[in-house]
């Protein structure tokens, strides 16, 4: 199982990296912290400069071809390309201000050009990318797309069937016309795949970081509480996490000392020593089977059972008490005192459930919870203190010794049992 520590502490995974200058140049102009409108106005950039490249191209060109008979071409141009590089100011005018604003800048220019250069010239082309405006708008702007689409669909057959094919900017030079058309095929082809590129880019990286925060969502859910509690709190089918466990085995260790031993440390040097024993027996849990419920102060609480094997739930919580004691031993000293567990058991039913809302959590109640805590605090340190029930249950996979006759808060004379170790083989 992934741990939350390490989820929380691991590098984020990274997605497809675009150089430094790219991603500034991407951004400009924009002030929105909705990553949903950042995307998409970062699109509306790209298209805005892939916008501004292709008419400084045709601007190179035309200007090389004949820059006094193409004037009024060349004019329009170097207004598109002003205009073009202007469109991330409008960013701050609101959240689809600058996207409208190019499409329509677009298909007015567009129809522009394919009226002075006609339709020989196959600048209509630069219809068909229409369909890339959904990347602009938004699908959840699905109403504005199907508007400008229709008009970017209503303009190409507007150039197919009325614009004159030569149109009014020399009219009889078919050299230039076949020239205009190979080149807006190539800047097609070019605008498509840059577009495409980056909205494939930004929804790679969103895709990474949504698995990213998944998985550390699933990682503390299963923290919080037993794997298939998570897995029915996460299914929403049931309003209320509630169960009656019939004979549930619960333990409780203390640390004998602590405060003493914490006293005037360093916060830090108390925390160190604390997460570290946690650590230690969180690992120990999970290698006995058992279900950690919660630690309360320097007091760990764990269960098992949950699946109705109550004897193999007791034979488990016992050997994690045992296992817990040798670990304790191996644990360092704090401040100076070498502490020791104060455990308890006890077998009893018991209610299980999810409470909460801001901080929800799985906690269980009943006998088998308060008399397992008087087990602990009426027990010795470096012994587990456990009750009849437990011992009873538990059968043979334990060696005990009788403490005899107590008197225990709560629940008056029991007979208690010192859980010694496992039986000689």
């Amino acid at each position: 199982m992934t741990r939350l520590r390490d989820l929380v502490r691991r590098e984020p995974k990274p997605g497809i990296e675009l150089p430094a200058a790219l991603e500034r140049l991407v951004s400009v102009g924009i002030v929105s912290s909705d990553p949903l409108v950042v995307r998409r106005q970062r699109c509306v950039n790209v298209a805005a400069f892939a916008t501004a490249a292709n008419t400084l191209s045709h601007l190179l060109i035309l200007s090389l071809y004949d820059f006094r008979g193409l004037l009024v071409v060349n004019v329009y141009n170097v207004l598109m390309i002003g205009a073009s590089l202007a469109i991330p100011r409008l960013h701050r005018a609101g959240e689809n201000i600058g996207a409208v604003a190019l499409i329509l800048m677009i298909l007015v220019g567009n129809m522009f050009v394919v009226c002075a250069l006609g339709r020989a010239s196959s600048l209509h082309i630069y219809f068909t990318l229409g369909g890339a405006t959904l990347l602009l708008i938004g699908v959840h702007q699905w109403r504005i797309f199907l508007v400008l689409f229709a008009l970017f669909v209503i303009a190409l057959l507007v150039a197919l069937n009325l614009v004159p094919v030569d149109g009014f900017v020399l009219p009889q030079d078919r050299d230039l016309r076949e020239l205009l058309t190979s080149h807006a095929m190539i800047n097609t082809i070019m605008i498509n795949a840059a577009m495409l590129f980056y909205a494939l880019t930004a929804l790679h990286r969103a895709e990474v970081e949504l698995q990213d925060q998944h998985e550390r969502s699933e990682a503390l859910i299963e923290t919080m509480m037993p794997q298939t509690i998570a897995e029915r709190l996460k299914s929403g089918r049931e309003p209320r996490i509630a169960d009656r466990i019939e004979m549930l085995s619960v333990m409780f260790a203390d640390l004998v000392g602590f405060t003493e031993a914490a006293h005037e440390l360093p916060p830090e040097q108390v925390v160190e020593f604390l997460d570290s024993l946690v650590r230690a027996c969180d690992a120990l849990c999970e290698q006995h089977g058992v279900e950690k419920i919660k630690t309360i102060g320097d007091s760990y609480m764990a269960a098992a059972g949950f699946d109705g094997k109550s004897a193999g739930g007791a034979a488990a919580v016992g050997r994690l008490a045992l296992a817990l004691l040798e670990g304790i031993a191996r644990q360092p000293p704090l401040g100076g005192r070498k502490l020791k567990l104060r455990i308890g058991i006890h077998c009893g039913p018991a209610t299980a459930g999810v409470i909460g809302d801001m901080r929800f959590s799985y906690d269980i109640w009943g006998d088998a919870v308060n008399t397992a805590s008087r087990m602990e605090s009426y027990g010795e340190p470096d012994r587990i203190h456990v009750s009849a029930a437990f011992c009873k249950l538990a059968g043979d996979a334990f060696v005990f010794e009788e403490r005899g006759e107590t008197e225990i808060k709560g629940i008056g004379i029991a007979r208690t049992y010192f859980l010694l170790g496992l039986p000689l083989l």
